[in-house]
């Protein structure tokens, strides 16, 4: 056989080669919108880190496969599981009777409440004080849906960061910003001179990890998952590591913590 002629015949093992799929397990692709500190957020690295980050490594870890994290804005979160582009989502998402009818959640890993960032100079003291006021929400979050459901008699302004409608208090554009307890206290202890924090829950809220509603492999993975790392610990170290000082500050509050 001349030279050629063995080339062609190894062309074709060395295609298939090439085009063989990847050996070991695939990667558990997580969804997450990396702007919600100390829960989903980015280092100074460049690189993901959270509570949300940590727990995603251990259920990954639990299941013997690496993890990849897909940043994807909040709104696009359950459209991207929908899609297939990402396995499950775990993104401080609340569980919502509207998200159930997209998507399965799992058991809950925490609670907590939407309450309510003031501005200094606004006057209200809770959110029955005046009720054509003007609020500011995230999209996409359950303190929009909240407010449109709520607050028929108020302006309702929806922005897609956290930021965003954080600035809009400093500035008095608005009278406040409905969000989850734990970020409206963090943001009223980093802007002092000019916002306040009204702790006290508007609703109860629920955070589960999201998955499709025909992965059943991944369901019956993830709730026994769940029950161990918080029997193991796994939430005590979390908080410890990421949230001490805000669970300090609810205890003296008397604000029950979130996990």
């Amino acid at each position: 056989m001349t030279r050629i002629k063995k080339w062609l015949v190894t062309l074709p093992i060395f295609l298939v080669a090439a085009c063989s799929p990847q050996t070991g397990p695939l990667p558990l692709v997580v969804g997450m919108d990396l702007s919600y500190p100390p829960f989903e957020t980015i280092d100074e690295r460049g690189e993901p880190m959270g509570v949300s980050v940590e727990m995603a490594r251990a259920l990954a870890a639990s299941m013997g496969r690496p993890l990849k994290i897909e940043n994807i804005p909040f709104v696009g979160l359950i459209p991207a599981l929908q899609q297939n582009r990402v396995d499950c989502v775990i993104s401080s998402m609340t569980v919502t009777e509207e998200r159930k009818k997209s998507v399965a959640f799992s058991i809950p890993y925490l609670r907590t409440g939407l309450a309510l960032l003031v501005g200094n100079s606004s006057g209200l003291t809770t959110i029955e004080d005046t009720p054509a006021r003007t609020y500011v929400v995230r999209q996409g979050t359950t303190g929009e849906i909240w407010a449109r459901e709520h607050l028929k008699q108020a302006h309702i302004l929806a922005v897609e960061k956290e930021n965003a409608a954080v600035l809009e208090v400093i500035q008095g554009k608005v009278d406040g910003f409905i969000y989850d307890q734990m970020s409206v206290w963090a943001h009223a202890r980093n802007h002092p001179e000019k916002t306040r924090a009204l702790l006290a829950p508007l609703q109860i809220e629920e955070w589960a990890v999201a998955m499709r509603r025909d992965d059943e492999a991944l369901r019956t993975t993830v709730n026994p998952f769940l029950d161990n790392f918080r029997q193991n610990g796994g939430f005590d170290r979390l908080a410890a590591r990421f949230l001490s000082e805000q669970k300090r500050a609810f205890t003296e509050q008397g604000v029950p913590f979130v996990f």
